[in-house]
């Protein structure tokens, strides 16, 4: 009788392969045009329709518009502000390019421009994976942020890098929870994961939204986090 060792050597390691699916009943790859070295879009699915990662920051935000009320600030622009703010009594905008004519021009590690407590809601959609100095720009989004007021957050996990943005942070729920106990020590915070493992290979290769369905894009499983979400409410 031939062994496993010899058949093995035999087959080599793809055919071994093959036959231990084969032996074993395993479901095989059916690879189509995934079976490449280059996403099926570059440019994160734009010219398809709507990134992977929108689903979920729309919805973690859309599922938050009574938070976004009253004095609120947003990263470069007040996109997020206008989508779903209610109630807005002053929106206004920090970004250190110019070119965005912000409210504040600053690096968010070195906004000692912004008033303390001046806030009802700042919002940091995809941001804080920019920023060098993590710690120091989580510390004065939480001193710009009245008592009583939130942060909210989204930062990517499973999604290509930006080639002309350079990103620092891609942590995953448990490293962000690691992270906001120490910057925040002292606020309420909550972390959740959206995303799955079709998701992900998505949102890799640039496939839109609206090439998916939508119980295909809300089923969570942690191990493949495309989107980590955070809200941080400030105490009283």
């Amino acid at each position: 009788m031939i062994g496993a060792r010899a058949i093995k050597t035999l087959l080599g390691p793809k055919w071994t392969t093959w036959a231990r699916t084969v032996t074993h009943g395993l479901e095989r790859p059916v690879w189509g045009n995934l079976r490449r070295t280059s996403p099926i879009s570059p440019s994160y699915g734009f010219e398809r329709g709507t990134p992977i990662d929108r689903f979920y920051v729309d919805r973690f935000l859309s599922a938050r518009r009574a938070l976004i009320t009253g004095r609120v600030l947003e990263i470069q622009t007040t996109d997020h502000i206008r989508r779903y703010g209610m109630d807005v009594a002053k929106a206004d905008t920090l970004d250190i390019n110019p070119a965005f004519n912000p409210t504040y021009c600053c690096d968010l590690a070195r906004a000692d421009i912004v008033p303390t407590g001046q806030y009802d809601c700042f919002l940091l959609p995809n941001t804080v994976c920019c920023v060098r100095d993590l710690d120091a720009a989580l510390g004065h989004a939480r001193r710009v942020v009245r008592p009583g007021g939130v942060i909210l957050v989204t930062a990517p996990g499973f999604v290509p890098l930006t080639p002309d943005v350079t990103e620092y942070w891609l942590a995953s729920a448990e490293g962000w929870r690691v992270i906001a106990g120490r910057v925040w020590p002292d606020c309420d915070v909550s972390i959740a994961t959206h995303g799955n493992c079709l998701a992900a290979l998505a949102a890799m290769h640039g496939i839109a939204v609206e090439e998916l369905t939508a119980q295909e894009l809300e089923l969570t499983d942690p191990r493949y986090p495309v989107m980590v979400t955070i809200e941080c409410r400030v105490p009283n």
